[in-house]
């Protein structure tokens, strides 16, 4: 995993979004397109091959890069289109994500090797050659003293890696397919990557894991900082539990609460408050369903791509799919019974939520959704720094460390395992979580299979939780580490039983 390292793809991103984010703070209608076109000149000025082996591909890969970050698709290779076409119809506090959110960059990518076994200078040529004899289809030689692997007859098994003494023989696989867990992932007529949208979840770990960054997301970062200049309109910030840590160890929440009211945003609820919500409710819906046997398990709702991954590939068991709001939904929902006219943004680790947002039963709930990495660029192009912000405010309401535990795998289980203990002492919670997509496609054909009866089955998209989603920046073991200490320390642990119907009624 490379988050936590400042790697080239790293920063790449960080300065697209940067620019781009500028562009929509304080760039006026009449230059809106030049300085859009400035871009990727800016980026990769003249004769710098830092990124590729040539300016221009270069300039074209970032051309890409700033069309996704303001929203747009990307521009077809069979036809001229221009770097700016679609800006007007992008330029618009309304323009919402249009799937497919993730997208491969064709220029981009480097046709990495999709499953195939090579022999590595480690190769000593040793007497006993073992991956000779072991190949089922005679296609591993000696020649010169070394292993070859004819790769026309190899069929890719695997045996040769297994008995190499040294080590030498490397399988080679392409690292955003190897990622995926729903095997989305295949390849155009080129040999480069390309992704199938009615398999995608929109997880995102096919991005974070590609060493070339040639896969992107589509971002609301321009529309939101266009939007952020209007002094008529009020905005209120929503921020996921996994924000803890991913600004800096010495960034406080005062710190933060200060750094988006200097961006223009008047509150900041924690979405933690609608995961304590969606804790209670969920307590009460597997006691009255599953306890009861009128439903053989229940699947918890919060991570979209795991939503999203049972309704597609296992459409029998959408029953058991809790219908309860996701945090994100429950909390926006709160916030707007007490501001109506407000626009509400969501900040968080996910992907996968910018498609849940634009989704017709939540449009008018969540206004603008942006990740961690979006909004640190939003932070760095206004040139506030988090650690000079000084405010006495806290969040507007908070939650408890059941609410909080939601952003780490397992969290949302056990926060309603708690709820439940706490509301219906007498009953025995039945506990099963998955994490990462492969993982939880089995878990969910072991449910389907009738294994995982009377059980409350947690699954999340990305493995670690929402700690490890695409939109983060600290490294997982270090955010995880610190999400529990707010859990640990948190004044009240588990929600009042009458919470859902105080803040949703």
């Amino acid at each position: 995993m490379q988050r936590g390292l400042d790697t080239t793809v790293k920063k790449i991103r960080k300065r697209v979004f940067e620019e781009v984010a500028r562009l929509g703070m304080e760039t006026d209608e009449d230059t809106l397109i030049e300085k859009m076109e400035e871009i990727p000149y800016r980026l990769v000025p003249e004769d710098d091959t830092t990124y590729r082996e040539s300016i221009y591909r270069s300039r074209a890969i970032v051309g890409e890069r700033i069309r996704l970050a303001m929203g747009l698709s990307l521009r077809p290779e069979d036809k001229p289109v221009h770097m700016t076409q679609g800006l007007e119809e992008s330029n618009i506090s309304e323009k919402y994500y249009e799937p497919p959110l993730m997208q491969v960059i064709p220029s981009g990518c480097e046709k990495c090797e999709e499953n195939k076994y090579e022999v590595s200078d480690m190769c000593k040529g040793c007497l006993a050659h073992p991956c000779v004899e072991v190949c089922p289809k005679k296609t591993v030689h000696m020649i010169n003293g070394k292993s070859y692997i004819d790769q026309s007859n190899c069929i890719k098994c695997g045996k040769c890696k297994a008995v190499c003494p040294y080590d030498a023989i490397v399988h080679k696989e392409r690292p955003c397919k190897l990622s995926c867990g729903v095997n989305a992932i295949g390849n155009d007529s080129l040999g480069r990557a390309l992704i199938d949208n009615d398999k995608c979840v929109s997880c995102g770990m096919c991005m974070v894991n590609c060493p070339f960054g040639a896969i992107s997301d589509k971002s609301q970062i321009f529309q939101l900082t266009r939007a952020l200049r209007d002094e008529n309109c009020e905005f209120i910030a929503e921020i996921a539990p996994a924000f803890v840590g991913q600004f800096g160890d010495k960034v406080s929440e005062e710190n933060l609460i200060c750094a988006l009211n200097k961006l223009g945003f008047t509150k900041v609820y924690e979405v933690a408050l609608g995961a304590d919500i969606g804790a209670i409710s969920e307590a009460h819906h597997y006691v009255d369903k599953v306890v009861t046997g009128e439903l053989p398990f229940l699947l918890t709702s919060c991570c979209p791509s795991w939503a999203m991954l049972a309704k597609i590939y296992f459409p029998d068991l959408v029953d058991e799919v809790s219908e309860e709001l996701t945090p994100m939904v429950a909390t926006a929902r709160s916030i707007k019974k007490d501001n109506p006219n407000a626009k509400v943004v969501f900040i968080g680790p996910c992907a996968s939520k910018k498609l849940e947002a634009s989704r017709r039963t939540v449009r008018s709930d969540v206004d603008f959704v942006i990740t961690f990495e979006e909004l640190s660029a939003m932070f760095e192009a206004s040139q506030i720094v988090l650690e000079e912000c000084d405010t006495k405010e806290n969040f507007t309401d908070e939650a408890t460390g059941a609410g909080r535990g939601y952003a780490v795998a397992g969290g949302v289980a056990h926060a309603i395992e708690e709820c439940i203990n706490e509301y219906y002492p007498e009953v025995d919670v039945q506990i099963e979580h998955a994490e990462g997509l492969a993982d939880c496609k089995k878990i969910l054909a072991q449910a389907k299979a009738g294994k995982l009866n009377g059980c409350l089955i947690e699954g999340m998209g990305c493995p670690g939780g929402c700690v490890a989603g695409a939109g983060t920046i600290l490294p997982i073991p270090k955010a995880q580490r610190k999400v529990k200490n707010v859990v640990s320390t948190s004044e009240k642990k588990v929600p009042d039983k009458e919470l859902e119907e105080i803040r949703l009624d």
